[in-house]
């Protein structure tokens, strides 16, 4: 590997994209290598890309062209649009080498079987690299190791991977494959490491992470795993990831509340306020039932605070059907809401349905929502003025220090003191659109 030494990453998509992200990065930190960012000429740039929608995809095209025009770097694809869509990837002459997920974990190597056979070719342009895997047959988790984490107050560690729901608008699990839970004690001492390092709040994160311990033999699930977690010294906050409505019952929720360092804050992901859409979508509950579940949650934790995604324009959703979602949203009263415009993914169910919805259609809808969302966080940041709130800080833009409140409010306050990783209580004393202001204590 004479003469590379500089490689840059961009990641697009989730937080188990950046999770993967840290893990390719260990590799070439322990190989020698220098990170960077493509304004330094990197010798290797790796674009971790995503496919959970079209815009998605446009992004990673995109940002693999870019990078070519700034040298000549060698550029990889991996990930999750390159693992669905490897043939348009090779027809891209910008990109090296194309990995797909299975092969994230062993990129290094790759690497160096490409520049083996280019040092052999004298330099030359040599075709592409493509190692993609038939992601469906993979059974195990792939570890990524012991990762040197470089955040301060907050980071993701992965917990499982694939999904096995198949949702008709979905990609991802053809992307990720089927359900791989990690081994518990591989996740407890890396969240040792994790403490050990500083670090005072962990993500657990996933593809599906509901489903946690689902494909092991014995009985141990995700509450199992989180009790677990909430005895290792150092880490005071436990945050989840998204979850699956389903997995929230009474018990569930009686053992989670009784987690001191289980964060109020639940990213339930719901995606339609209508039954009819959510049975065309294969998602697998009811209106009433979601209901539910947000009043066992609210029921055990006094601050609480739901977030959830929703996709509008789903093929045949109605203008009634639209109506319905609305009027669940609106009585549901979500903290924020993440709201999507339905994509056609090749190889969904969804993709062949007929009554697929125009854009203007899904757009209109769309700003509706959005304008829902806001107007929710508004008011549920207001609610807050007055009050006394613990915030864990994690940056400084311009004359605020910003954090997050236990239930994943952001919080800004102006401190002459560094407040990098602390947990400090402030008196909000007023709200903005997308935080609450506070002073110290």
């Amino acid at each position: 590997m004479e003469g590379i030494k500089k490689v840059a990453f961009l990641t697009l998509g989730c937080k188990t994209n950046q999770y993967e992200t840290n893990g390719m990065m260990q590799k070439f930190i322990e190989a020698g290598y220098e990170i960077c960012n493509i304004e330094e000429k990197p010798d290797v740039y790796v674009v971790n890309t995503c496919t959970v929608t079209n815009i998605a995809d446009r992004k990673s095209r995109q940002s693999l062209r870019r990078i070519k025009e700034k040298g000549k770097t060698i550029i990889v694809a991996v990930g999750c649009y390159a693992q669905v869509a490897k043939e348009q990837l090779e027809n891209m002459p910008e990109i090296d080498i194309v990995l797909g997920n299975k092969e994230k974990k062993d990129i290094l190597e790759y690497i160096e079987e490409f520049l083996k056979e280019k040092s052999n070719n004298d330099g030359k342009r040599i075709l592409q690299m493509v190692e993609v895997a038939d992601i469906s047959k993979q059974k195990d988790y792939d570890e990524y190791g012991c990762i040197t984490y470089t955040e301060r107050a907050r980071t993701e560690i992965k917990i499982q991977d694939g999904c096995n729901n198949f949702c008709t608008y979905c990609a991802i699990p053809l992307a990720r494959g089927r359900i791989r839970s990690r081994k518990k004690e591989n996740i407890l001492k890396e969240v040792e490491i994790i403490a050990n390092s500083g670090i005072k709040e962990i993500v657990l994160t996933g593809i599906h992470i509901a489903s946690y311990g689902k494909d092991f033999e014995n009985e141990y699930k995700l509450i199992d795993l989180l009790e677990d977690l909430n005895k290792v010294q150092g880490i005071e906050r436990i945050r989840l990831g998204s979850l699956e409505p389903t997995i929230v019952t009474e018990e569930f929720v009686q053992r989670l509340s009784k987690l001191e360092k289980v964060c109020q804050h639940f990213h339930l992901s719901l995606q339609s306020g209508c039954d009819e859409t959510l049975k065309r979508m294969n998602r697998k509950y009811t209106t009433q039932e979601f209901k539910k579940v947000v009043e066992i949650l609210r029921g055990h934790f006094k601050d609480v605070n739901l977030t959830t995604d929703v996709i509008v324009g789903f093929p045949g959703e109605t203008d009634e059907e639209f109506e319905t979602t609305y009027k669940f949203l609106k009585e549901i009263a979500f903290y924020k809401m993440h709201i999507f415009k339905y994509s056609k993914r090749d190889g969904t169910v969804a993709a062949k349905m007929p009554n697929q919805i125009d854009g203007n259609t899904a757009e209109e809808r769309s700003r509706k929502l959005i304008e829902l969302s806001e107007r929710n966080m508004k008011m549920y940041n207001e609610k807050y003025i007055g009050k006394e709130v613990e915030v864990l800080f994690e940056e400084k833009q311009g004359d605020y220090w910003i954090g997050h409140t236990n239930n994943y409010m952001v919080a800004k306050v102006k401190s002459k003191e560094k407040l990098e990783n602390m947990i400090i209580h402030i008196k909000v004393c007023r709200a903005e659109k997308e935080a609450i202001c506070g002073e110290e204590k």
